[in-house]
């Protein structure tokens, strides 16, 4: 039988643990001996001045803090929810430094993706600024009632001697904290602009690891307007903003679907003729015409490549399509698309080895195809038909392969790189989510495209600097697209909308409220438009708000008098709060997931909650008997989970032989000592 303590996850100590479990000979008492973790690793450099390091002031608190878990929980809030019964999805206020650690026990290694656009260091109102005091305490303190909304704002204008420091040590506990969520071949996705990228890149290096960085993405937003590129004469107007991506771990990284940039053909066209740019898809192969074998030769590894001459085959040029078919050049693209071609010369093994064979062979032909399996490629360990033209075999490059049709539109793809333009979709950026914004937003197929690159229908999103919940936007999006079931946690702290703002206006008092009533309308949108059954997709989500422990020992109070925390021991829940905010403080310091559905039974006169599957049941009644436990013990047999644990109250128990009464009956049931649990 253990007692929760009502910590979250102690991350530290699980890292002493893991480097015992590594290095068994550097433990002592419990604690590291560095001198011996120094020879087991091989260090003998002893002027630690001559390293490389990184570092600022406040750095080593940054990451004591980081370190130092909660005693928090988060409180269920229905009335703010939608689909509370139903939804997978989480939208959670509070301090994400303070949500993060409590999130641990949960969700370690669970998230597949996190995107986060934390405050650039613009020099305006910074609230983050963690002080390294508790940091419950720090977010009660900004949250306690110092003006109309009680929030307490800094400005870190680049005069302060701190301008990089407080920025650095707001990202620095956070970054640390959220790696530990992220699955091993997860992936973060930060944006930041050119004031703090440098630093950025260097912390990302030390948290993720130098070998995990993928890529710096450039992201164009604007374009500069006017002949004096926007009148700063020192400086450069900015139009560009960055995302650094990292893995958690590179080497299971698996490859990125590939992403493109899609033009209209008709806006391509024009394009090409307004710059005087040869375009090249202009032939369409009509009819393949009549398949002739005349032989076969091999490929590298000595798998046969059938080889065809073609008789009787059709090739027509747009423009004679155009004028027959009396069709406009936009049309004619979009009817031909499948047979439009271009011919190349491409760099590979086997196109010299077929014109070899065709020579020996002695035929002559406008036209020859080939049959072969491809060992690599799209086409990869399929059969696949490829066509050349003329004596010197230009290869036949389809129109197919490089274009797709978006909305009713042919388009062409172009694979994507590390600079992406976005200045289109920022035309209307106000508009999307149909809620104010103070603060800027990112356009949703942003988020969209990086989701499409790395999470599969079933991952789970994070985003703790989460604004007005594009990321939560484009994840029901995507999975209106592609049917998906992909699960988001939106974290985001509850910032007062300035009086005067179009939200403030508009009826929003907090970021977390615009945020939340933008996922509600957004969610009703993509169900009414989707293609998919609407019903089946999940645009709900659970509130759940930061706040100090529900119970009185998990808090404790050394300036109360004996006698009342005699009295305390007797019901040591607050006052203020309920049955269910104890259950799901519970669930969260066990590691269950918060989406997971609680059910009451009555057994025995006395109610039980199960929830996860019946891997947890949860008695707070006053007294718990062996009825109670060997009723819990039958219904355990009946749900039969693989493993499972039961919570009850230490003062349920009338007596020290009641509790050992229903202890053993537990035991007798499979229930091991540990798994015993008291509050």
């Amino acid at each position: 039988m253990i007692e929760m303590d009502g910590k979250s996850e102690d991350i530290l100590q699980d890292n002493i643990e893991a480097l015992g479990k590594l290095f068994p000979e550097v433990l002592s008492d419990g604690k590291i001996d560095f001198d011996k973790l120094r020879y087991v690793l091989g260090d003998t450099v002893d002027d630690e001045s001559d390293r490389y390091n990184f570092t600022w002031h406040g750095k080593n608190q940054a990451r004591r803090l980081s370190q130092t878990p909660s005693m928090g929980t988060l409180r269920p809030c229905k009335a703010q929810s939608k689909d509370w019964d139903t939804t997978q999805n989480l939208y959670i206020e509070g301090d994400n430094l303070e949500v993060l650690k409590l999130l641990q026990k949960s969700y370690h290694g669970k998230v597949k993706m996190i995107y986060i656009d934390p405050p650039y260091n613009s020099g305006e109102d910074f609230i983050y600024h963690d002080d390294f005091r508790d940091n419950l305490e720090n977010y009660k303190h900004l949250t306690n009632q110092v003006d109309d909304y009680g929030y307490i704002y800094t400005t870190n204008s680049e005069s302060s001697g701190r301008y990089h420091t407080n920025w650095l040590n707001m990202i620095f506990p956070r970054l640390r904290i959220a790696r530990n969520l992220l699955a091993d071949d997860g992936v973060i996705f930060i944006s930041i602009d050119d004031d703090e990228e440098a630093n950025l890149k260097k912390v990302c290096d030390e948290v993720f690891g130098e070998d995990n960085f993928i890529n710096i993405i450039s992201l164009k937003f604007k374009n500069v307007a006017g002949a004096s590129g926007g009148g700063e004469d020192k400086k450069l107007k900015k139009n560009m903003e960055f995302v650094l991506a990292y893995a958690k771990n590179y080497a299971a990284l698996k490859p990125f679907n590939h992403i493109y940039e899609y033009t209209p053909i008709d806006e391509l066209l024009a394009q090409y003729r307004e710059n005087e740019t040869s375009w090249k898809y202009t032939s369409a192969l009509i009819s393949p015409g009549d398949k002739v074998y005349i032989g076969s030769t091999k490929d590298g590894n000595g798998d046969e490549i059938k080889v065809f001459r073609r008789d009787n085959y059709v090739i027509k040029s747009v423009s004679a399509l155009m004028k027959e078919e009396e069709l406009s050049e936009k049309d004619v693209y979009k009817k031909y698309a499948n047979c439009i071609f271009q011919t190349a010369m491409p760099q590979s093994s086997i196109r010299p080895r077929v014109m070899k064979k065709v020579q020996e062979i002695g035929i002559e032909s406008e036209v020859y195809s080939i049959e072969y399996t491809p060992k690599s490629g799209k086409n990869k360990g399929k059969k696949y038909e490829q066509f050349y033209k003329g004596e010197n075999f230009r290869l036949f490059a389809w129109l197919r392969d490089v274009s797709e049709v978006i909305d009713g539109q042919l388009c062409k793809k172009d694979l994507q790189g590390t600079f992406w333009d976005y200045v289109s979709e920022t035309k209307n950026l106000t508009k999307e989510g149909n809620v104010p914004f103070p603060n800027g937003k990112k356009p949703i197929k942003l988020i969209q495209q990086m989701l499409s690159m790395i999470t599969e229908k079933n991952d789970l999103i994070l985003d703790f600097f989460s604004g007005s919940a594009t990321t939560a936007h484009a994840v029901m999006k995507i999975n209106a697209d592609d049917n998906g079931s992909r699960r988001f946690i939106m974290v985001q702290l509850p910032e007062v909308c300035k009086k005067g703002t179009e939200a403030h206006k508009a009826g929003f008092k907090t970021i977390c409220q615009i945020g939340e009533e933008r996922i509600r309308r957004a969610g009703e949108q993509i169900k009414n438009d989707c293609a998919i059954d609407g019903d089946s997709l999940d645009v709900g989500f659970r509130v759940f708000k930061l706040d100090t422990s529900n119970l009185k020992k998990w808090q404790p109070d050394d300036s109360k008098p004996i006698k009342q925390l005699l009295l305390d021991a007797e019901n040591n829940v607050l006052p203020d709060r309920s049955e269910e905010d104890v259950l799901y403080e519970i669930i969260l310091k066990l590691g269950y997931d918060l989406s997971c559905s609680i059910e009451e039974h009555t057994i025995a006169g006395t109610k039980v909650f199960v929830t996860a599957a019946g891997a947890l049941f949860i008695c707070l009644a006053d007294r718990i008997t062996s009825a109670v436990a060997e009723g819990m013990a039958k219904l355990h047999r009946e749900l039969a989970p693989e493993v499972w644990k039961v919570v009850c109250r230490d003062t349920g128990f009338q007596t020290d032989a009641d509790k050992v009464n229903v202890r053993e009956i537990l035991k007798s049931e499979g229930l091991d000592e540990d798994a015993f649990v008291t509050l």
